[in-house]
This record gives C-alpha cells, sequence and structure tokens, in this order.
C-alpha cells in the first residue's frame, strides 16, 4: 500500500508538466501585453484589440508546448549553453513572426524588431532568474537534509 503512494502516476507527471506550461505560458502572455500596451500608449491609445490578445495567448501556449516537447524545455537547463540561445532566439523569432501576421503592432518594422529583442531578453531572464530559483532550493533542501539527518542521529 505504501509502495503505490510513492509512485509517481501518469497523471501527476503530466499535471506536473502542465502546470509549468501554465506558469510558463502566463509569464510571457504578460511579458508581451506589457509591450503590447505600451506600444499602445506610444501611439496615443488606451485601446487594446482583444482579438490580438486572444492571439497572444495562444502563440505563448503553443510556443510553451513546442518548448517543452521539441526544444526539451530549453529555458530550464542548468548551464547556459548555445541551445540555450539558439532556442531562445528561435522561440523570440517565431512570436515576432505571430505579431507580423496578426498585425500586433500594425506592421511597423522597428517595432517588431524591438518585439523579437524584447522577448529574447525575456527569454534570457527567465533562464537566469530560474537557475538562480534551483540554486537555492537546492541550498534549502540540503540544510533540510542536514537537519533531518541529525534528528535522526540522536
Amino acid at each position: 500500500m505504501k509502495d503505490r503512494k510513492e509512485k509517481i502516476t501518469v497523471w501527476e507527471l503530466f499535471f506536473s508538466r502542465d502546470i509549468g506550461i501554465e506558469i510558463k505560458a502566463c509569464l510571457y502572455y504578460c511579458c508581451i501585453l506589457a509591450y503590447y500596451f505600451i506600444f499602445r500608449i506610444i501611439r496615443g491609445s488606451l485601446d487594446a484589440s482583444i482579438i490580438h490578445m486572444i492571439e497572444m495567448i495562444c502563440a505563448t501556449y503553443i510556443i510553451g508546448y513546442l518548448q517543452f516537447y521539441v526544444m526539451a524545455n530549453f529555458d530550464e537547463e542548468d548551464e547556459f549553453s548555445w541551445k540555450t540561445v539558439v532556442y531562445s532566439l528561435l522561440c523570440s523569432f517565431i512570436y515576432m513572426v505571430v505579431a507580423v501576421f496578426c498585425k500586433w503592432y500594425d506592421g511597423m518594422f522597428f517595432v517588431n524588431a524591438g518585439f523579437f529583442a524584447f522577448m529574447e531578453f525575456c527569454y534570457l531572464s527567465y533562464f537566469f532568474i530560474y537557475r538562480m530559483k534551483k540554486r537555492i532550493d537546492t541550498r534549502i533542501l540540503n540544510h533540510e537534509l542536514r537537519e533531518f539527518q541529525e534528528r535522526s542521529k540522536k
């Protein structure tokens, strides 16, 4: 009975992966919205297209699943490598192509190029922040393990 509770089920594995994709989709969606809102405000408009926002959230989910299943979840790796740079450039490029195709930034070349650079910055920032979080979590777990071992010796 105890072994059955300790084994990770297929559903638990799926939900764990899916929650990670959900969190990243929300994070990148917020980044895209921030850039989009700033663009709209600079253009003198306080209105935003709901259709554009739906396209943005759909793009973040599709790219999130691609990133996880095709690109080996590159932004959560332990070490910075050429693969991280290439995959982040590819994802940023895909976002820019979607932005151009869906006319999020009214076809303005420099705004779309800026969006590409902004998304690359977001990807690299996420990589470094996530790596820092994993290192802190590791230190905390090691500290808790040492405390547990000391308690079990007594």
